[in-house]
């Protein structure tokens, strides 16, 4: 897969797609503000590198996956944790159908925006969806994902 900007709406610069990152690579990021003051992750790739790529990655929109601890919809906030540790989300109330997939012990899909990288990743959620239905193999595919997309994806 190619790496494209996705265009956004009329007047707007055209962003890059989310990247599939591990809550670790964000914490263990360096952040940066790019334009606008939005925040930026400098991540270390997954596996090893091809030739000619670099050892980083900058993302803004990422893409995650992990386990309902704790929703606290009062607060418009969620805590999940992934293979390698917690990450906070925020604005759920704001996703359609996202209310649902916010009960702990469920397996979720969440993309987002970089809030915040350390000490724990904040993400400002755009898109949910429950993967309850089949979660075994989501938690063990994951890591196999985020590897294989890091690698494929332009310095």
């Amino acid at each position: 897969m190619i790496a494209a900007n996705v265009s956004s709406s009329h007047g707007e610069k055209p962003r890059k797609p989310p990247v599939k990152v591990l809550s670790s690579q964000l914490r263990e990021g360096k952040g940066s503000a790019v334009g606008g003051g939005k925040p930026e992750v400098s991540i270390r790739r997954l596996g090893s590198r091809r030739p000619g790529s670099s050892g980083s990655l900058a993302v803004s929109v990422v893409w995650m996956q992990g386990t309902v601890l704790e929703a606290h919809t009062d607060q418009n906030s969620a805590l999940l944790l992934d293979e390698t540790g917690n990450f906070h989300i925020t604005g759920v109330k704001n996703i359609p159908r996202g209310k649902p997939c916010l009960s702990p012990g469920k397996y979720v899909m969440v993309m987002g925006v970089i809030q915040s990288h350390s000490p724990e990743p904040v993400l400002r959620a755009v898109k949910m969806a429950d993967l309850s239905h089949n979660a075994a193999m989501h938690r063990k595919m994951w890591k196999y994902e985020v590897e294989d997309l890091q690698q494929t994806l332009p310095s």
